[in-house]
């Protein structure tokens, strides 16, 4: 391996591209693209799975995917849009398959981690009590910055079932975390 800093230029994920003349002004709209929307989708998904690492390899593959398309992608009148749908859409089936081979691992051996805050597990913990569609309604609306009418467009759902999905949300949450909070 090679030590100078050309070499460390190249070989850091987080290196930006390097410039070439004629680059495409297109291809600097999906650079921007990136930049603007990658920390906002990692936190996201870091919400719905828990797991920082697995929000930022979902959200990486869906700007993948997205780069591989961009020519089509950028005609599109919100290409974030279709990013987000594919994260979503990677998120869920991560989710099924992590949880299927936790179910098996949890059979076979114990897990020991560092205890994480109250609050965390108690977030967490109510979160996981919601129903998918209600769980990424909240997480979109309140932790995104969605409108409702963008959650339906998401969701492909009339915008009273997001509005519905978000009502039961609150209240479950609500009765969930309250009841958990010492009075004094």
């Amino acid at each position: 391996m090679r030590s100078d800093p050309v070499a460390a230029t190249l070989l850091s994920p987080f290196a930006a591209a390097p410039v070439t003349p004629g680059k495409s002004a297109a291809l600097d709209d999906f650079d921007e693209l990136y930049a603007a929307h990658f920390h906002g989708l990692t936190v996201q998904l870091y919400a719905y799975f828990g797991d920082r690492h697995e929000a930022q390899d979902v959200v990486q593959e869906a700007f993948c995917r997205a780069y591989a398309r961009w020519a089509e992608l950028s005609r599109y009148e919100d290409p974030v849009a279709w990013v987000r749908r594919v994260a979503w859409n990677l998120a869920t089936s991560r989710w099924r398959r992590i949880r299927t081979a936790r179910r098996h691992l949890g059979l076979v051996r114990e897990e020991y981690a560092s205890e994480p805050s109250p609050d965390r597990v108690a977030l967490a913990a109510a979160l996981a009590t919601l129903p998918p569609a209600q769980r990424s309604a909240v997480i979109l609306h309140y932790l995104a910055g969605l409108s409702v009418a963008e959650v339906a467009e998401q969701a492909g759902v009339p915008v009273g079932t997001v509005k519905s999905w978000l009502s039961r949300a609150r209240t479950a949450l609500a009765a969930r975390l309250t009841s958990e909070v010492p009075r004094a």
